[in-house]
């Protein structure tokens, strides 16, 4: 199954970055990464009819610590994000992403996949938390095993 990973984030706040640094990590292992930052829509112009999108980002959480990493598939992405967890880009890239699902058919019948890391502080800045910082390799580890289960 062709798959797009999505690396959303801002890099100059602190833990918002980390969606990126994952993505950068995967594009280096040779996975389809697209860095959208905090722009959705960039995906209307680079999207090629994968069946699989997987979404990574910082997220926002008081029942969640800092560092945790979650996984949402299909439409728990949408209800789940919108109820307990809020994602850092949630208004944009949420909605957006809905928005572009019901432009694009193909979009619409993709697999959705969302991998979270609980960030710990957003703020002006580029580096990351300690707490983040470890919970870098366990998102690029449950993006590959997401990508495998092909």
């Amino acid at each position: 199954m062709r798959t797009l990973i999505l690396a959303l984030g801002n890099e100059l706040m602190k833990d918002d970055g980390v969606g990126l640094k994952v993505g950068r990590i995967l594009a280096e292992k040779g996975y389809n990464v697209l860095e959208v930052g905090t722009d959705i829509f960039m995906l209307s112009s680079h999207y090629n009819g994968e069946e699989r999108i997987i979404i990574v980002d910082a997220i926002l959480s008081e029942t969640l610590k800092p560092g945790d990493v979650i996984h949402l598939k299909g439409e728990d992405v949408f209800e789940k994000l919108k109820a307990e967890i809020r994602s850092a880009h949630f208004m944009g890239a949420i909605d957006g992403l809905k928005l572009l699902m019901k432009l694009d058919e193909r979009l619409a019948r993709a697999e959705v996949h969302f991998v979270g890391i609980v960030a710990k502080e957003i703020d002006l800045g580029t580096e990351l938390s300690e707490e983040v910082k470890k919970a870098v390799p366990k998102a690029v580890e449950l993006i590959e095993k997401i990508v495998a289960g092909d």
